[in-house]
């Protein structure tokens, strides 16, 4: 089955008797453009979005018909957690982690990275409170910084030049 585009999101899709059948996928494979993957029930599904990036997140709707729907969802990996303790503890976190040009995510007030044991020692000999668990990367922070745009941005740099601005 080729699939070309998301159809909806799950939230706000009327679903009718139809079977929802899930496609599991790895955190860094919700970005990719081509990608051949099968569905819980076996469905051979084909993933081509030429035009865009698809960022695909937990419930997108791939295809729908009478009787199937297919829906993606995110499997859980091994992860550092942390729970900065402040801002200057955030900003610093960040900034290790931003070194190393890994993805970020948050949720909750906690910043989580695809698990890397080296990452993991260098923040404990750091002395932050970090943690390995098994959780769902769904919330990648937009790091890019384009200084040079006229239109708004909606990284967390701008986001927080724009917060810094408001607050004179």
């Amino acid at each position: 089955m080729l699939i070309q585009e998301k159809i909806g999101h799950i939230n706000l899709f009327q679903i009718n008797n139809q079977i929802i059948d899930l496609l599991p996928l790895e955190w860094y494979e919700t970005r990719k453009r081509i990608l051949r993957k099968q569905t819980n029930s076996g469905t051979e599904v084909l993933l081509k979005f030429l035009n865009e990036n698809p960022d695909l997140t937990e419930g997108d709707i791939l295809y729908a018909d009478e009787s199937t729907i297919i829906l993606v969802s995110i499997l859980p990996c091994s992860c550092i957690v942390m729970q900065p303790k402040n801002m200057f503890e955030m900003a610093s976190i960040c900034y290790e982690i931003g070194n190393k040009h890994l993805p970020l995510f948050y949720e909750a007030d906690q910043l989580l990275v695809p698990f890397e044991m080296p990452l993991f020692n260098l923040l404990l000999v750091q002395g932050y409170t970090v943690q390995q668990e098994e959780r769902k990367l769904l919330k990648l922070l937009k790091t890019t910084v384009a200084p040079h745009c006229l239109g708004i941005s909606d990284s967390v740099f701008s986001k927080i030049m724009q917060l810094t601005n408001t607050a004179e």
